[in-house]
């Protein structure tokens, strides 16, 4: 048994042997439904096993190990949300890395997209270290919480309609669970762009017609009855944008502050408006 069993004393290990596991669509659907806590929902994401390809490849790279880490234990399970219970900002990424979350049990934890996020994080104040490496680091978010479209690792980073559908109901889940104190979502790319639509207007949030479409800095504020948010789309910090300068750290540093900004003391615009990031360092460093 490669990956880590719940309740064998992995640091932040948020499930033990008790926790009820889903096999199933259906079972993910109930059990996301019936979490009453974060802490409850945390620890049934982490054991969930209803997607047979992801299940496989999860443990599969969990076994195998890549060679610079191949001394290490890999948690080889779901990547649960992380951060502040309270957050105020939910950012929303594609997957957990294979050889990143798989192997940390963490998202955005050991890895160069991780390293890149977790900078611009501790420059705008909303992570309490510049790095993250291990469940055990001392790493925290703070008035932020993070999240991942599709629990396990995929594939060649790509993930199926059909596996993406039925891990939804988790995230939607704890778009409920934060509805009290959330201000405002980051997402992270163009696929949980449009994963995040139906699992926002699972959770209460009104969905406009058409969908905005996905942009660096693209904005569009949503109302519920636990107020308004503000949904911000930032490129994704894989190594491939990152490399070829598509993103840079003052790009990501702009939408976090927009953020935090929003966070702190929100304005009032138009419901549903949309805002595109105009690519000349928006929005001010003193913002």
């Amino acid at each position: 048994m490669e990956y880590v069993l719940p309740g064998t004393g992995w640091p932040g290990d948020p499930a033990t042997a008790a926790t009820p596991v889903a096999d199933s669509a259906a079972e993910v659907r109930a059990l996301a439904a019936r979490s009453a806590d974060l802490a409850e929902l945390s620890a049934r994401q982490s054991v969930c096993c209803a997607c047979p390809r992801l299940v496989g490849w999860r443990e599969e790279v969990a076994a195998t190990r890549r060679k610079s880490f191949r001394d290490e234990r890999y948690w080889g399970r779901p990547i649960p949300g992380w951060g502040d219970p309270a957050a105020s900002i939910l950012i929303v990424g594609l997957a957990p890395a294979a050889h990143g979350g798989n192997r940390t049990g963490r998202i955005f934890t050991g890895d160069r997209s991780g390293d890149f996020l977790f900078a611009a994080l501790y420059r705008c104040g909303l992570a309490a270290q510049p790095t993250s490496i291990s469940a055990d680091d001392g790493q925290r978010l703070i008035g932020a919480r993070m999240a991942a479209a599709v629990r396990c690792a995929p594939p060649e980073n790509k993930p199926t309609p059909q596996e993406r559908d039925t891990c939804a109901p988790w995230l939607a889940a704890e778009l409920r669970l934060v509805a009290p104190t959330l201000r405002v979502v980051v997402v992270l790319g163009g696929f949980a762009w449009q994963a995040c639509w139906p699992v926002l207007a699972q959770a209460g949030y009104p969905v406009p017609r058409p969908r905005p479409a996905f942009g660096h800095g693209a904005e569009v504020v949503l109302a519920s009855d636990a107020g308004k948010v503000l949904m911000l789309g930032c490129f994704h910090p894989s190594q491939q944008n990152t490399f070829t300068g598509r993103v840079t750290g003052d790009m990501v540093d702009a939408v976090l502050i927009r953020a935090r900004t929003w966070a702190a003391a929100g304005p009032e615009p138009v419901l549903g408006a949309v805002k595109p990031c105009r690519k000349s360092g928006w929005p001010p460093r003193s913002a």
